[in-house]
């Protein structure tokens, strides 16, 4: 009996053992993708290692995450994947908390620390959204001020991931002629890197400049900024009698191209829109007196979208559009023309997601799709076939309550 005993004990601590190294961290950061969450109810960052052979996801010490000091938002990582940076906001209802943006560092783990939180957006504003360049020198954030017009802030970047406010910062939006204060919704910048593979521009000299779109939420609206050496903003204005070119109403979302040919905006109810625009980068175009990275409207466009259409995110070859219909809890997918830029929906589309999508992020490789849920607490999960651009659903990744934020590299 006791030898029968003492082997069941044995068989019961290798379960043990077995359940605790399945909950643990298996994530390598050279052989798996790293998924990072802001969750809203707990006010802590999550991570996830990816197996990129089969989409498996499993937590990394999710229990022990490092906590925010603010209600957490847009999550953005470097382009090296070393930082990630978390958009926070101010609530009453949490002791001590504050407006601005919080540094983590990644460890080869997977792993979270709080690096240090830069609270430096304008007084009692109210950040929409953040977005960093493709080369990882500057971190642009948007804010609105009840009242004001809204503004840009924009950082520079150290190498221990800290942040330093630019001259100039942060830069109001520009006031149009008899508009109201502009509302900064969202916002994207173009590439100064290209694709290292499979896209058309991959192989490309891509420019050495670089412009910020910001979209303007209350006049209808998307901004040209070219960003100058030292960060500052600089508005290009489509004739000397505007400001800015028109969208749908109440656009909500931007995209620039990964090879700098298109701009895409959501429009919100009741257009329930894609506004699509070509970028003036090559003076040869007939429509395009300068290369300025001035827009021009897409021929077609605006492309319908289901119902309430907000964040998006084109795949990294350039070839696909994916928009998250935030009033209808599915995707959008279209193809993009490589001449043209127009939209064509894929099939099926729209693709289900769970209750509340907030944000969208899609893997460098062309191969992975994640939405945020807040409502349902969980991150929807999606294979991406590069050739069709469809989405094959996943597995929901189980969150805490109230995720939004999503990025994965």
């Amino acid at each position: 009996m006791r030898t029968r005993f003492t082997w069941i004990v044995g068989i019961l601590a290798l379960v043990a053992i077995g359940a605790l190294v399945a909950c643990s961290s298996k994530y390598s950061s050279t052989n798996n993708g790293l998924i990072v969450a802001s969750t809203q109810a707990d006010l802590v960052m999550e991570t996830f290692s990816l197996d990129l052979g089969n989409g498996h996801v499993t937590p990394i010490n999710n229990v022990n995450g490092p906590p925010t000091i603010g209600v957490p938002t847009t999550v953005v990582l470097d382009p090296a994947a070393d930082f990630a940076y978390v958009l926070l906001t101010q609530s009453d209802n949490i002791a001590g908390s504050s407006t601005g943006v919080a540094t983590y560092s990644i460890a080869s783990d997977g792993k979270l620390t709080t690096v240090g939180s830069t609270m430096n957006l304008p007084a009692d504003s109210v950040p929409t959204g953040m977005v960093m360049d493709s080369a990882g020198k500057f971190l642009f954030v948007t804010s609105n001020v009840p009242g004001q017009v809204g503004t840009v802030s924009v950082f520079s970047t150290g190498s221990s991931g800290t942040l330093t406010e630019v001259s100039g910062s942060p830069f109001p939006l520009p006031l149009e002629a008899g508009g109201q204060n502009p509302v900064a919704s969202a916002l994207a910048i173009t590439p100064t890197i290209y694709p290292p593979a499979y896209a058309l521009c991959s192989g490309s000299a891509p420019p050495t400049t670089e412009n910020l779109y910001v979209t303007d939420s209350i006049n209808y609206m998307v901004v040209n900024y070219s960003v100058g050496s030292s960060g500052a903003l600089n508005l290009v204005a489509p004739t000397p009698l505007t400001v800015a070119v028109p969208t749908g109403t109440v656009p909500s979302g931007v995209t620039v191209d990964p090879c700098n040919r298109f701009v895409y905006v959501t429009n919100g109810q009741p257009n329930n829109s894609v506004s699509g625009y070509k970028i003036c980068n090559n003076v040869s175009l007939p429509t395009c007196p300068n290369a300025d990275f001035s827009l021009q409207p897409i021929v077609g466009s605006p492309f319908a979208a289901a119902n309430s259409p907000g964040p998006l995110v084109e795949d990294a070859y350039a070839n696909y559009l994916y928009v998250v219909d935030t009033g209808q809890n599915a995707i959008s997918a279209y193809r993009i023309s490589t001449t043209t830029g127009a939209l064509t929906p894929l099939s099926p589309t729209p693709v289900p997601t769970n209750l509340g999508p907030t944000s969208i992020s899609v893997r460098g490789d062309d191969s992975w799709l994640f939405v945020s849920n807040i409502t349902s607490a969980n991150i929807s999960e999606y294979a991406i076939t590069p050739s069709t651009g469809g989405l094959t659903p996943q597995p929901p990744i189980q969150a805490f309550p109230l995720p939004w934020g999503v990025a994965v590299k």
